[in-house]
């Protein structure tokens, strides 16, 4: 017998037909041997008619009278689907999440949980009783039990975190579409179902845009070893597991505000190998790493920063010992690569021997601006200058002076309370994973780009200090490679994308800066398309192919950032969902089937 915990979005339940249906199923497992905990949201369009009804009272309503209001919607629900179960002669009965004792932070609309009491549930599953919980809710404490709310996707998260609180065999979420697809099949139809997918993978694509579970849900059957399974609740497919890796042990009080950052990797075994003053035209990345690839020259982090003129940078690592060979590659292509073949002013090439790299991981950076933030200003603080940074939801890396690193390493885990992991290791791999994984597309972000900034120690975590103080979380970040002298000062140029509702925030803030560079560009007509795969790791064709795909359809780069498992390409706005259809065709990810999703 399995303790299953299962989840019901609000397309699941959007009607008496839905919710009876949805009991039927509900019936079956329990008929099956299995005891069950039911997490749902509130039905169909519920929220959306509570918010208008707000907005006709005030324009300003109160964030806790919100929270008063929106909770009312998934009580609604418990108490019809625990009717219909009855009705059906299965035991069973409705709480609310101050019932079964979810405590949240006193933040009301986007609260965090903080703790679970699963005492009450598991009274009532020792009398053979479905518990039907209202998701998405909880109390801010037990003495003023102030309703809160948990913000977008919060359905989700309650149902992982009672999994997690009460040790289930699994968690199912019920979803309106068969599982885990390839990409959005609204834009692709011809998207693929996925039998399985990393934590670390479903963390970058839902991170990307994809809606089918909510980051903070991920983040916690990361940290608990939750074993996810996403399916549809119009069929009996097995849809897709999402895989956990085994968890360090730790405590479920400060539930979603634990530790962020798990450990501090390093790799004192890089060099980089910069090109500067690429022409800026399609089909540039696509021929360097084509050939880098063609002679089996496996890359680490690639970036390209953004333009200056007619040109921008591109920069990456590779281990040491294939750094003789992929600086052959890289000299005998830059000819190629420039306008006029003779110029040597174009794609000049630079190489650094004494580099390496150092991360933080951890799978609590979601949401958290302030991580990458105090990163740098540790960095900052010792003095250590960074020459690249790489960003991803569960690791941000920097490439620093070798001669930095064991310091670098000495005050990280003193910052974040950790230790050094004894190898770097990957993000967790599933048997036979496939080099690509998905592609997303996020259409809502927008670049800024803050030109000549002074490249000494401190700048990075100034910058993204101010912005994480005002609560703003930036996702690609940049570092050019063009070192420029101005009034007798080195400078870069650093790029970062954030969400478009964040941009004027994020101006106020950086101009809020007393000094250290003079510029701040906005470009708000962006698509970022990324993929994401852990079988990417060792596969130097990877990148190369991704590229090669935009070049085909001369589709310019405007950015390009990487992690272990992902790599993304800023590209104009109106190109990005062309790109996203062609990169999904080059990686072969297409289904045999047309997947039909409900309107």
């Amino acid at each position: 017998m399995a303790l299953i915990v299962q989840k019901y979005g609000g397309t699941s339940v959007g009607s008496v037909e839905r919710v009876q249906s949805v009991a039927q199923r509900i019936h079956r497992t329990v008929q099956q041997g299995n005891t069950v905990v039911v997490v749902v949201s509130a039905m169909g369009k519920t929220t959306d008619t509570l918010v208008n009804l707000a907005q006709e009272i005030t324009a300003n309503p109160s964030r806790r009278e919100m929270d008063m209001l929106l909770s009312t919607g998934e009580q609604v629900t418990i108490a019809l689907m625990t009717m219909a179960l009855q009705e059906i002669g299965q035991p069973a009965i409705s709480l609310t999440g101050a019932q079964v004792g979810i405590v949240t932070e006193a933040e009301y609309s986007r609260a965090r949980i903080l703790s679970i009491k699963p005492d009450r549930i598991k009274r009532h599953l020792d009398q053979a009783q479905v518990v039907v919980v209202a998701g998405f809710q909880g109390v801010s404490s037990r003495e003023n039990l102030e309703i809160t709310t948990l913000g977008r996707g919060g359905s989700d998260t309650s149902a992982v975190a009672l999994a997690a609180a009460l040790k289930a065999n699994f968690c199912e979420i019920y979803t309106d579409v068969p599982g885990i697809l390839t990409t959005d099949p609204r834009l692709v139809p011809s998207a693929r179902l996925m039998e399985e997918i990393t934590c670390d993978e479903m963390l970058e694509l839902a991170s990307l845009g994809a809606k089918v579970l909510h980051p903070r849900a991920v983040e916690i059957a990361r940290n608990y070893g939750v074993s996810l399974v996403v399916r549809s609740s119009w069929s009996d497919a097995p849809g897709t597991r999402v895989v956990s890796p085994i968890p360090k042990p730790r405590s479920l009080e400060g539930l979603e505000i634990t530790k962020a950052v798990d450990g501090v990797e390093y790799d004192g075994d890089q060099g980089k190998i910069s090109l500067l003053r690429v022409p800026d035209r399609p089909g540039i990345a696509a021929r360097l790493f084509g050939e880098i690839a063609h002679q089996q020259v496996d890359v680490d982090l690639i970036i390209q920063s953004i333009h200056e003129g007619n040109s921008n940078d591109i920069a990456f690592t590779v281990v040491k010992n294939i750094l003789s060979k992929a600086e052959a590659v890289t000299e005998a292509i830059a000819p190629a690569l420039r306008s006029t073949p003779s110029n040597p002013t174009e794609a000049e090439v630079m190489i650094e021997t004494g580099v390496a790299k150092i991360s933080i991981a951890g799978a609590g950076m979601i949401g958290r601006p302030g991580i990458a933030a105090k990163m740098f200003k540790t960095l900052a603080e010792a003095n250590i200058n960074i020459e690249m940074i790489s960003t991803s939801e569960v690791k941000v890396s920097c490439v620093v002076a070798k001669e930095d690193g064991d310091r670098g390493i000495k005050v990280l885990c003193e910052a974040f309370d950790v230790q050094l992991s004894p190898n770097p290791v990957a993000s967790q791999t599933v048997a036979l994973a496939p080099p690509v994984r998905g592609v997303a597309l996020d259409m809502k972000q927008a670049q800024i780009a803050i030109r000549h900034v002074q490249d000494k120690p401190g700048m990075a975590a100034s910058i993204f200090g101010v912005l994480a103080e005002n609560n703003i979380s930036v996702d690609t970040i940049i570092q050019s490679q063009r070192c420029r002298i101005l009034a007798g000062k080195p400078t870069r140029d650093i790029a970062f994308t954030v969400a478009q509702v964040d941009v004027e925030a994020a101006c106020r803030a950086l101009n809020n800066l007393s000094d250290g560079f003079d510029q701040v560009v906005i470009d708000e007509d962006i698509a970022k398309v990324s993929i994401v795969g852990a079988g990417m790791i060792g596969q130097p064709g990877v990148a190369a192919k991704f590229f090669g795909a935009l070049a085909q359809e001369k589709i310019n780069i405007k950015m390009i950032a990487t992690s272990e498992i992902k790599i993304s390409c800023v590209v104009p706005k109106e190109e990005g969902v062309k790109a996203l259809k062609y990169v999904h065709d080059a990686f072969e990810l297409a289904g045999v089937e047309t997947v039909e999703v409900p309107a």
